[in-house]
């Protein structure tokens, strides 16, 4: 009898504790990688920095979260290592540019994933080109810039990334003269080259821009000249839109779905393929909520970032309507893109 009380008792103890492992959150005391495929200083490494701080006290269990920069092939290797390397338990989240998932339909080699099979958590915002050019350099306006018979050189960060992608559409559409000097590793290099004299002018997203070049800006020694954004942006009320100044309806379709569509998917947060899907539904609820937090909003409006949250959902449809592009765009983009 008291042998059968002992391991009853015994058997009760094991069941509660089983009970009470089961109920532990899987995060807890686990750390989260954010993979941020470009160099320190830039946009995306901002961001991902500023959600960081913020991200885990909505997480069950609320883990330690890090941000480690993978630079390399314009945030390629990134990408790839997510989706080939990275295992699918949740710890890893990847944040690279997301105009990849426009060139991998165009065939890019060197991308070896399908970005249809990543995990979508969010975006804090879409995010479209804009073009500035140091007052030092003699031009003020996009006008100025398309009759000036000297190209400006641009940096670029990689073919098939959001710059180089903008830039050869720009020269199509627009006719822009544009020397394109490409192998920066973000665009925190591409601007101190700007700064330095070893570039002219410099196109990338605004809201990493606005971020890295905030004082020049405001000063008036940098002056945005051009944005490619569906609708100006608020602070760039009376700067051109890329649309407007196309040279046909061929050429506005053109710059829609090679700069603007990658614009809503360009800041995507993603997790490898086959992660389990509560442990996508966990990161979701948790940047969504992030995305709202007061102490998160304080900071990023500090650091000058927009917020418009994209929900992980959201992202997943606008990377299908990339894919659902007709043929013939394809070919088109390919040929300016990718030759």
């Amino acid at each position: 009898m008291r042998r059968f009380l002992a391991v009853t008792v015994v058997g009760c103890v094991f069941a509660a504790t089983t009970r009470t492992s089961a109920q532990e959150p899987f995060y807890k005391d686990k750390p989260i990688r954010i993979i941020v495929g470009l160099a320190a200083g830039g946009g995306f490494d901002t961001y991902a920095r500023v959600i960081a701080r913020h991200l885990a006290k909505h997480i069950p269990g609320k883990p330690t979260v890090v941000v480690e920069n993978m630079t390399g092939a314009g945030s390629i290797i990134a990408a790839n290592h997510v989706y080939n390397v990275a295992k699918p338990d949740g710890l890893t989240v990847g944040h690279f540019v997301g105009s990849y998932f426009l060139t991998q339909i165009l065939g890019q080699e060197g991308i070896n994933f399908d970005a249809r099979k990543f995990e979508y958590i969010g975006a804090p915002s879409k995010d479209y080109v804009a073009c500035a050019v140091p007052r030092e350099k003699g031009v003020s306006t996009v006008v100025e810039w398309m009759a000036s018979r000297a190209p400006l050189k641009i940096g670029g960060t990689g073919r098939g990334g959001t710059i180089e992608n903008a830039i050869r559409i720009f020269q199509v559409a627009l006719g822009l003269p544009v020397q394109l000097v490409s192998g920066y590793k973000g665009t925190s290099d591409v601007r101190l080259a700007i700064d330095s004299g070893e570039l002219d002018a410099g196109c990338w997203e605004w809201g990493g821009m606005k971020i890295a070049w905030q004082q020049k800006l405001e000063s008036g020694e940098v002056v945005v000249v051009l944005q490619a954004a569906p609708t100006a942006y608020g602070d760039l009320p009376n700067v051109p839109l890329a649309r407007n100044l196309a040279k046909s309806d061929s050429s506005r379709r053109l710059l829609q779905a090679g700069v603007e569509v990658p614009g809503t998917v360009i800041r995507s947060f993603v997790l490898p393929p086959s992660t389990p899907k509560e442990r996508v539904q966990i990161l979701r609820k948790a940047f969504q909520d992030t995305m709202s937090d007061p102490e998160f909003l304080a900071e990023a409006k500090k650091s000058k970032l927009d917020v418009d949250p994209i929900a992980g959902e959201e992202l997943k449809q606008n990377v299908d309507e990339l894919f659902s592009l007709e043929p013939t765009m394809i070919t088109k983009l390919r040929d300016i893109l990718l030759k």
